[in-house]
């Protein structure tokens, strides 16, 4: 029987073949939704050439016998009178359902073999950080749609987790002395909560800036509008409002963390603040949404420079995570890798 260590790796790679099959699911579903967008483009084509030939357009009174049976008859028309019924994102959500429960199962055995909690190095925090990532989407989805987020938000968790699991993993071993804290429990837990937030905010982000080119576009009257599947989502001023939610929970999460990582440090090394590279990337980080929060509520930066804030703040969480934890040195250096 294999020790809890070893179920737990064995739960991680299942985990991640599964998030890889919601992935694909997710990317099926934004291509069904560019041909739903396509669909309705044309339609609205035939109705205006139906109104400059003198018949009455879909929509525009009850229609004879013949129009009816024509509108019957034409599959098209049929399914725009519906709401799309995007079958591809569920299976995709309940893909992620069933990969977070592998995930969960692979972190709660690794806290039990290691009899702490389980995210005292890098392959740890890796696994604990994405997931949050995936609890915090999925949960947001019961109040909020954000399917169309899900190949951003799987995406993410396959090339982390991954990355970590060959690249970060380390056996189990005692805790060093500075670790044995509880801050241990509660700063690196919000951290990892509040770039939760930051994920989905980035990634909004990230379709917000799409959808304003897109409608840029659309009123310069260029062919060209950028991905059909666009047409399906909320507008840019929308999709800004929810980054903007989500990044201000978040920063929340992050000022705990800052705050909580000084009183940390007075225990653990007699001085609040000491300039070392992961004090000073976290606060780099804070002033990076506090400079994206305040932009988005400034005449002239709302939009997209603000967007931009959003996306860098989320990069430099990730250079955060990977680039510093491994290749700068300091009093931080717990990654667990020699």
């Amino acid at each position: 029987m294999p020790d809890l260590d070893s179920l737990s790796i064995l739960f991680i790679w299942t985990a991640i073949a599964i998030y890889a099959a919601a992935f694909v699911a997710y990317a099926f579903d934004l291509a069904r939704r560019s041909e739903v967008s396509a669909d309705a483009r044309l339609v609205r084509e035939r109705d205006a050439m139906l109104v400059g030939a003198g018949a009455p357009a879909a929509g525009s009174g009850a229609p004879s016998g013949a129009d009816a049976a024509d509108a019957a008859s034409d599959p098209a028309a049929s399914d725009l009178q519906k709401r799309p019924r995007y079958v591809m994102a569920r299976i995709g959500t309940a893909l992620t359902v069933l990969g977070f429960l592998f995930q969960l199962a692979a972190t709660i055995t690794r806290g039990i073999a290691a009899e702490r909690v389980p995210w005292a190095n890098l392959y740890e925090f890796a696994m604990t950080g994405t997931l949050l990532v995936v609890f915090v989407y999925l949960l947001v989805n019961t109040r909020i749609d954000l399917r169309f987020l899900g190949t951003f938000i799987t995406g993410l968790v396959v090339i982390l987790m991954g990355a970590a699991a060959i690249s970060f993993y380390v056996g189990i071993v005692p805790l060093m002395d500075p670790l044995k804290s509880v801050w241990l429990v509660i700063h690196v837990f919000v951290a990892s909560l509040g770039t939760a937030f930051f994920a989905l905010a980035c990634a909004l982000s990230v379709l917000q800036l799409m959808q304003s080119r897109r409608e840029r576009k659309i009123v310069e009257a260029a062919e060209k509008q950028g991905p059909r599947f666009l047409a399906t989502l909320p507008d840019a001023d929308r999709l800004e409002g929810m980054a903007f939610r989500f990044a201000i929970v978040g920063f929340i999460f992050w000022t705990f963390t800052l705050i909580a990582g000084a009183i940390w440090a007075q225990d653990a090394w007699g001085r609040y603040w000491g300039f070392d590279v992961k004090e000073t990337w976290t606060f780099i980080i804070w002033v990076l949404y506090a400079g994206y929060l305040h932009a988005r509520a400034t005449r002239g930066w709302r939009g997209n420079p603000s967007a931009w804030l959003s996306i860098v703040g989320f990069t430099a969480v990730i250079f955060n995570f990977t680039i510093v934890n491994v290749f700068f040195k300091g009093l931080h250096a717990y990654s667990g890798l020699s």
